[in-house]
């Protein structure tokens, strides 16, 4: 494989007319042109694409931290950031924090959490990435976790930092809950049961206003005795419908696809036929579509979350538009709308 140096001198002309010839660059004779392109391609030149990007401070490539691929969201979401940035001929260096496998639920308060961020932040600068996108595994603000840098700016994904000047992507919880249950309320309730996930989870606060704002919007009263918090599992799902069953509840709200399962389970262990004696709708479209009947749900737009953050990161690098904390919401597409 030949070097530029290599080909000026079988062409008996200097460097630097090589250098512009192949970079378009500076006013060379066409004669000359043609007999060093020929020589290119006769000696097999490949330019060093990492000097000529270290040269310009530029590798395009983007740095992705996720919190744990294992999680739902972070497949789909890292696959349209891959997607945008190849299509702008960008490339990704990918980091899994593995925060679930380390240090369970509770890795938020663990005090090695943030050491493993510098030290995957510190593997990013010696990369030279040119940015940063960190795909958080579950809503929450991140303003004690990141910090903004104008060497290497940071967008977040399915996390937000309020307190900083950070770029965020997150999914439109309100809005699908608000989506779902209006749906949902055609059924003509004059009660309506939730079967919600923790109480501080930020996704539990957003859909319980879309919610109440669809309630509000159908005049059916809002009650917090109907209201049940949990985790987010089909087990909990099921104890939940139990409940609200015997309370005489027949309408669930399920804020997301796993918990409504659980309804599903409780309703064929009593013999009752969803979207007759029992009716549900949920978020997330993981397992609706597998349901039977389907289930009326939100698909979460991950793979167009990870498209918009590569947009934005690769926006500021670029510098199309400033470095400031915006937050995009992402709305989710209404599935199985059995009307």
């Amino acid at each position: 494989m030949a070097t530029i140096k290599e080909i000026a001198k079988e062409c008996n002309v200097s460097i630097a007319t090589v250098s512009n010839i192949l970079n378009n660059k500076g006013k060379v004779g066409e004669e000359t042109r043609r007999m060093v392109l020929e020589k290119v391609a006769k000696m097999n030149y490949v330019p060093n694409v990492a000097a000529k990007n270290l040269k310009q401070r530029t590798s395009r490539t983007i740095g992705i931290i996720t919190e744990d691929l294992t999680v739902f969201n972070a497949p789909e979401i890292v696959d349209g950031i891959d997607e945008f940035l190849e299509g702008r001929g960008y490339n990704f260096l990918l980091s899994n924090l593995r925060i679930y496998r380390k240090y369970g639920d509770g890795f938020c308060y663990h005090e090695e959490f943030k050491g493993n961020l510098e030290e995957e932040l510190e593997v990013m600068r010696a990369n030279q990435v040119e940015g940063i996108i960190y795909v958080s595994a579950h809503s929450r603000d991140l303003s004690g976790v990141l910090v903004q840098d104008d060497s290497m700016p940071v967008v977040v994904v399915y996390g937000f930092a309020k307190d900083r000047d950070i770029p965020s992507v997150i999914f439109h919880d309100e809005e699908a809950a608000y989506m779902v249950v209006s749906r949902l309320l055609q059924t003509q309730t004059d009660r309506l049961g939730i079967i919600a996930g923790d109480r501080g989870s930020l996704h539990t606060s957003e859909r319980l206003l879309g919610c109440q704002k669809a309630m509000y919007q159908k005049g059916i009263l809002y009650n917090p005795e109907l209201i049940y918090y949990g985790d987010w599992s089909r087990e909990f799902g099921y104890q939940a419908a139990a409940g609200l069953f015997e309370q005489g509840v027949r309408v669930l709200f399920s804020m997301n696809d796993n918990m409504a399962m659980g309804v599903y389970d409780y309703a064929g262990e009593k013999g009752l036929t969803i979207g007759e004696d029992i009716f549900v709708a949920g978020i997330g479209s993981q397992f609706g579509n597998i349901l039977r009947p389907k289930l009326t749900t939100v698909e979460m737009p991950l793979f167009e979350m990870g498209q918009k953050a590569g947009e934005i990161i690769l926006d500021i690098v670029e510098g199309k538009v400033p470095l400031k904390g915006e937050v995009y919401k992402i709305e989710g597409k209404l599935l199985n709308d059995k009307r």
